[in-house]
C-alpha cells in the first residue's frame, strides 16, 4: 500500500508548497537555470535533477562547512555539483563521479561554461572502480546514485570522511514507497540502508524530508 502523503511527480513535497518554498529560497544562478532547462530538454528522467531548491540547500551546506575536499557519488547532469561549486571557497575541489557518458557529457559542458573545469574533476565510469582511490580528508560527500548499492558507497567511503564531516544521501523516502507494507527490492535496500546509518554508532543523522528525503549524516 503506498503512503497517503505521496504526492503527484514523485516526492513527497506537495507542488504547491515546494514551488512556495522556491520563491522564498535566493534564486539560482542563470548558470543552474540553463542546466535545468537543458536537461529537461536533453535528458530522459530529468526529474531526478536535484534542482533550485535542494540545490540552495546543498550551497548553504557548503558555505557553511566551508570545506577543502568534496566527493559527489552521481553527477547526473552537474545540477547539485555547480550549486556546491558556486558556494566553495576558494581552496575547494570536487571529484564526482557519473556511470552515464551522455549525462557526463553534459555536465562537462556546463562546468566549463562556468568555469569550474579546474576545480571540478568528474570520473566517468562505475563508482565502485574510483571510490577506494579516492583521497582521504573528504569533509562532504553526496551521495546520489544506484540505491541499491547506498550501503557500499556509505562504507567505503565513510573511512575517508574526516572526523566532524558530513555525507548527504539522496531519495532515502523513494517516494514514499519506504512505508509500504510489502516493499520492492529497491525499496526494501533504501529501507534497509536508513536502519544500518540509524544503527551505525560512528555517525549521528537526521532524516530530512526535502523533496525525496535527505539523510544528512555527521561522522563523530
Amino acid at each position: 500500500m503506498k503512503h497517503d502523503n505521496c504526492k503527484e511527480g514523485g516526492f513527497l513535497t506537495d507542488p504547491e508548497i515546494e514551488n512556495y518554498a522556491e520563491m522564498h529560497t535566493s534564486p539560482e544562478s542563470d548558470l543552474l537555470h540553463d542546466l535545468n532547462r537543458q536537461t529537461n530538454l536533453q535528458v530522459l528522467m530529468p526529474r531526478m535533477l536535484s534542482g533550485h531548491l535542494q540545490g540552495a540547500f546543498l550551497a548553504m551546506l557548503v558555505k557553511m562547512i566551508k570545506p577543502s575536499f568534496i566527493v559527489e557519488v552521481g553527477t547526473f547532469t552537474g545540477y547539485a555539483t555547480l550549486a556546491m561549486a558556486e558556494a566553495m571557497p576558494e581552496n575547494c575541489r570536487i571529484t564526482t563521479i557519473e556511470k552515464n557518458r551522455e549525462n557526463a557529457a553534459l555536465a562537462e559542458e556546463f562546468f566549463e561554461k562556468g568555469g569550474y573545469e579546474e576545480k571540478i574533476e568528474l570520473l566517468v565510469g562505475d563508482a565502485m572502480d574510483f571510490i577506494e582511490n579516492l583521497q582521504f580528508g573528504s569533509e562532504l560527500v553526496f551521495i546520489d546514485a544506484d540505491k541499491r548499492n547506498n550501503k557500499k558507497y556509505y562504507e567505503l567511503i565513510l573511512p575517508k570522511v574526516k572526523p566532524g564531516g558530513f555525507l548527504l544521501i539522496d531519495n532515502v523516502l523513494w517516494d514514499g514507497k519506504v512505508l509500504d507494507e510489502k516493499p520492492d527490492k529497491d525499496t526494501q535496500a533504501i529501507i534497509d540502508f536508513n536502519v544500518h546509518v540509524q544503527n551505525d554508532s560512528r555517525v549521528e543523522n537526521v532524516l530530512l524530508p526535502l523533496r525525496d528525503g535527505i539523510l544528512l549524516v555527521r561522522k563523530k
